[in-house]
């Protein structure tokens, strides 16, 4: 357990150490955002979709957040099929088509490899429609074909190790650190953005827990806010 922990945290160490410039500047983009009344739209395939659930219609999260769930590319309809559609192109585009991003708004794009034709897709997509994007990919794999990095506009390393898997069992590894760290930079950059708002004059629109007081009253609020335009609400 605690070889495992210290693995964790050092990751999360060396982003806060190394990333942190890079950080600052999505955290802007998120504060404009919040500004412009645009949507902070998240895209990753198979285990890369999470962080943007993590980040969705919950206590402590904005509620501008709009994750793009394609049922093809995520595990629980065939996650053996979701692995090779994350390698096939023209995939992207009809996701993008159907949860229609503008200029006003960002997307964060994740994937741990960075080389899949879905997302690098998607980020030259969003390059071309006008949309702001932050690649999350990890540069120990941009010599092995890892691409993501060139597409987007702004990139962050997630900083984990080629493989993913962190511990030794045997002749393989166990021990994934791929969503614990774009979790990290994810929330990161959301909260940073949120307090750059609020200093800006801006209130953000965070959700609360529905299990406190006035909680249900606030969040209805703000669901009534984004009902039809985001497409998962």
């Amino acid at each position: 357990m605690s070889e495992y922990l210290n693995k964790v945290t050092d990751v999360l160490q060396r982003i806060e150490n190394e990333e942190g410039e890079r950080l600052q500047l999505v955290s802007r983009l998120v504060a404009d955002t919040i500004q412009a009344g645009g949507l902070i739209f998240t895209f990753g395939c198979g285990h890369s979709h999470l962080p943007g659930l993590d980040a969705f219609y919950r206590a402590g999260g904005l509620a501008n957040v709009s994750p793009m769930l394609d049922t093809d590319l995520m595990l629980h309809n065939g996650a053996a099929k979701s692995s090779r559609m994350e390698k096939m192109s023209g995939i992207a585009s009809e996701i993008f088509r159907r949860y229609t991003p503008s200029a006003k708004d960002m997307i964060f794009i994740f994937s741990a490899s960075g080389k899949n034709q879905v997302p690098v897709e998607m980020a030259q997509i969003a390059k071309n429609a006008g949309v702001k994007s932050v690649g999350v990919s990890s540069m120990a794999y941009a010599e092995k074909g890892g691409r993501l990095h060139e597409y987007v506009d702004i990139a962050i390393d997630c900083k984990i190790p080629y493989g993913d898997a962190c511990m030794d069992v045997g002749d393989v590894k166990m021990g994934g650190l791929s969503t614990y760290a774009a979790c990290f930079i994810l929330n990161t950059c959301l909260i940073n953005g949120a307090k750059i708002a609020l200093k800006d004059g801006i209130k953000p629109p965070v959700y609360i827990s529905g299990n406190v007081e006035g909680g249900r009253e606030h969040n209805t609020v703000l669901e009534n806010a984004y009902l039809g335009r985001i497409k998962h609400l």
